[in-house]
């Protein structure tokens, strides 16, 4: 089919005073200096899009800066007969079938995602893809080497930069909430890591390197859409984390994204899915050799039979992940599973055994939860609000508001939706004992946090 030449573009190169091969020029250069080194176009190229050509992603978004820089106006992607890229609205739903789409895919969803575009913030849970993303984990073959011919050389100074964003903004996640970080988090994505991936030059063992550094940081960044309760965002996210996890062959990595995939179906009351997501987790696990997680896989699927109401499923599940955890060897695992610990797992059985309204083994574990790390104050936030609800199931009144106002006075300290959902359940279940004088105390003490 014959391309209908693009007349548009012709004029402004005309009005410009552009000659093919300066225009070329200009693009490379500007494409370097924002963060696209290695583009190589030349007055071939530029006469290929006059003849109707469609260029790739970035060239028309600097196409416009290199007019309007000349001509002193604004220009549009539509001034130039290249209207804007239209983003499926699927873009990170699918587990794709290459590592290199995986690449195309993941930094497509960090860029719609900085551009705040709707379909993305209005997204849905979907549970299928979720499904199907776990399925192709577990039975994709090995694939190729992760390699880079890009023009930027990739060190080990740059894997290392993006593995301490990952851990000063999980730090800050924990302490302060998803809303204050995640924000910076995805532009760090798109500007830093983009580059890396797309146009850096790699081998096998550094590619592998990027990769899971890169896998590392867009599962926190969808976990930190899970803890806004943006669960259609942080799902895309937790599978493209996968896919990449995958394009690293990293199973470790890949069970944990798993049993956070599965953390959220719980939360989200989609208790049959994050069976099916515990599971994979636990396999994944198991490849990997690494008995920290699949405790956590384990506990994952407990928590799963206790929202369904199957105690006895959730008792054999815990003992499985006691066993496992009894065999853990933290020196050998990876830094990114640290957060498991005693009191980790504690909050895991407290919330199976609330759960399953059985108050005084919900309390025992609570109680144990909070000998945690001081860092983890949204986490503190969760087994507070752990302990009031199994003290309120054991008809402690008076105990279980005590810890309700910690709790409560701890979360407005926080920009967390979750944190926002666990004391909205603390006042339902407070709600039928709201005349007696230890409540109606507590709601006066913690009204302006009940506004915000």
């Amino acid at each position: 089919m014959e391309r209908e030449p693009n007349r548009l573009l012709q004029q402004l190169i005309a009005e410009a005073g552009f000659s093919h091969k300066g225009l070329a020029r200009r693009l490379n250069d500007l494409g370097a200096a924002r963060g696209t080194p290695g583009l190589k176009y030349d007055h071939s190229s530029v006469l290929r899009w006059i003849g109707g050509q469609r260029p790739r992603d970035p060239v028309p978004g600097l196409l416009t800066e290199v007019f309007a820089l000349r001509l002193g106006r604004p220009v549009t992607p539509e001034d130039l007969g290249m209207p804007a890229t239209i983003s499926p609205l699927d873009l990170g739903q699918e587990f794709t079938h290459t590592w290199q789409e995986g690449i195309a895919t993941v930094t497509a969803l960090w860029r719609a995602d900085v551009e705040r575009r709707r379909f993305l913030i209005d997204s849905t849970f979907a549970i299928g893809a979720g499904s199907v993303g776990a399925m192709r984990w577990l039975t994709s073959p090995p694939e190729g080497r992760p390699t880079g011919r890009g023009a930027r050389r990739v060190g080990t100074a740059d894997i290392a930069a993006i593995h301490e964003v990952t851990r000063s903004f999980g730090e800050l996640d924990n302490r302060f909430g998803s809303g204050r970080v995640r924000s910076s988090v995805v532009k760090y994505l798109d500007t830093a890591v983009t580059p890396l991936l797309k146009n850096g030059s790699y081998g096998e063992a550094t590619g592998r390197s990027l990769v899971t550094a890169a896998a590392e940081l867009t599962r926190l960044a969808g976990w930190m859409a899970y803890d806004m309760e943006q669960h259609g965002l942080a799902q895309r996210y937790l599978i493209q984390a996968l896919r990449l996890a995958r394009g690293a062959d990293d199973h470790a990595l890949g069970g944990e994204i798993l049993a956070g995939m599965a953390h959220q179906a719980v939360y989200m009351g989609q208790h049959a899915h994050a069976l099916d997501l515990a599971r994979a987790a636990q396999l994944s696990a198991g490849r990997a050799g690494v008995h920290t997680l699949l405790a956590s896989a384990h506990v994952l699927e407990a928590h799963a039979h206790a929202g369904l109401g199957d105690a006895r499923a959730c008792a054999a599940s815990l003992h499985a992940a006691e066993l496992a955890f009894g065999r853990r060897r933290p020196g050998d695992e990876p830094d990114w599973l640290g957060y498991f610990d005693e009191a980790y797992l504690a909050a895991k059985f407290a919330h199976c055994f609330r759960d399953l309204g059985e108050g005084r083994h919900a309390v025992l574990q609570a109680r144990r939860s909070l000998d945690m790390d001081h860092r983890y104050v949204r986490g503190r936030m969760f087994n507070l609000s752990l302990l009031s609800a199994g003290l309120l199931q054991c008809g402690e009144l008076e105990e279980a508001c005590a810890v309700a106002g910690q709790a409560l006075r701890l979360g407005g300290e926080l920009q967390s939706a979750r944190t926002r959902s666990y004391a909205a359940d603390l006042r339902r279940r407070l709600e039928p004992y709201k005349d007696e004088p230890c409540v109606a105390a507590l709601r006066e003490s913690t009204r302006e946090l009940t506004a915000v």
